[in-house]
Parts: C-alpha cells; structure tokens; sequence
C-alpha cells in the first residue's frame, strides 16, 4: 500500500528546502551552487530535491514565486494596515529595506535570480510576475499622491520603482550601508513623486519634518 503524504506536512517540506535553497543561492550565487549544496544546507538528500523538484532550474523557479508571493503578501499586508498615506510610505519603505543582513541577501538573489531568468524563457515568465506584482503595489502606492490621470499615475509607479531599484543598487555596493540613511532617503524620494512641489514638501508637512524623515 502507497504511503498517504499529508499534504500540509508536504508544503511545509516544500517551503524549508525552498528556504535552503535560497540561502544557498546566496552564499554560492545560481551559476555555482548545486542540488548537492542546497541538499546539504537543507539536511536532505539530493535525491529528496529531484524528488520533489526535478531539477536546479525548477527549484530556482519554485524559490522565485516564493519570492512573489512572500513579498508581495508583506508589502500589502503592511500597507493596508497603516492608517494614514504617511504610515503607507513608511510601511512600504521598512519592506523594502527590512534590515542589513536581510536586506543584502534578498537583493542579491533577486539580481542572481534575474540573471539566471534572462537566459530561461521558463524562469523569465515567473521573473515577469514578479515584475507585474511590484508594479501593482507601485501602483497603489502611486494612488495616494496628487490627483492626477491613469497616465500620470503609471508613471509614479514607475518612478517609484526606478527609485527602489535604484537605492537598492546602490545599497548592494555599499561595503558599511547605513539602513536608517536608505530609509530616509527612499521616504524622501517617495513623497518628492507622490506630491510634487516646487520645496518638495507634501502638503500638512514642514520641511524640517521632511529631511528628519
């Protein structure tokens, strides 16, 4: 007789290897690491990968919409529970830049995973979701700013996105980052686009309050 699999003990199996191999792309880069790394750090065989995964390529697809789901469920989690347009940017900002260590090592993935997605049509479609899922949270984001069309509002997206990728680039590249600076200026960045002033000031704030951050 089959051996019945629970299937919540099965998602839970899933979700640590999936977490193993994120770590493991981390420490090892996508090009570099192997089932038997991702094996090792997750205390399994590597046949227990092949098993529930098939390949390195469908772990790493696998690992990439845990990526889209986890964040995309902590960005909105957090904005819908802040209660005023201000709360939301700081929500937002704290998610994105969510501590030093953490913050490194899902940025790096994430380069390593869009890399890797470049030259998989597989791995592009699941990249491409990701794309669409922040973009739908910029968008919400975008909503609170200034009154203006559907035009006008897809481009605050984007500019809020720019602005993201852009910090987070350079917080990659910075060897001692300051977690508290990234923030201020991300919440600096995000008001000068979601209500443009000739101060940069949102309306209801002074401008000391706004370079306090």
């Amino acid at each position: 007789m089959a051996r019945r699999v629970d299937p919540v003990q099965e998602r839970l199996r899933r979700a640590a290897l999936e977490q193993a191999a994120y770590q493991a792309i981390f420490d090892y880069g996508f090009a570099n690491v192997t089932l038997a790394d991702i094996a090792l750090r997750a205390g399994v065989s590597k046949g227990t990968l092949v098993y529930h995964f098939g390949s390195k390529e469908e772990l790493l697809a696998a690992v990439m919409r845990r990526f889209v789901r986890t964040v995309s469920a902590a960005t909105r989690r957090a904005l819908r529970l802040a209660p005023t347009p201000e709360a939301k940017l700081r929500a937002y900002v704290d998610n994105q830049f969510y501590g030093i260590v953490n913050t490194r090592r899902f940025y790096t993935v994430s380069l390593d995973l869009l890399s890797a997605a470049a030259r998989d049509e597989a791995l592009m479609a699941v990249q491409r979701q990701f794309v669409a899922a922040n973009l739908s949270l910029d968008a919400e984001l975008a909503r609170l700013g200034t009154p203006g069309g559907p035009a006008e509002t897809e481009a605050r997206a984007w500019q809020l996105r720019a602005l993201v990728d852009g910090l987070s680039m350079r917080f990659l590249s910075d060897a001692e980052p300051d977690l508290q600076h990234y923030r201020r200026v991300c919440l600096m960045g995000l008001r000068a686009v979601l209500w443009p002033r000739s101060d940069g000031v949102q309306e209801g704030q002074s401008a000391p309050d706004r370079v306090l951050g």
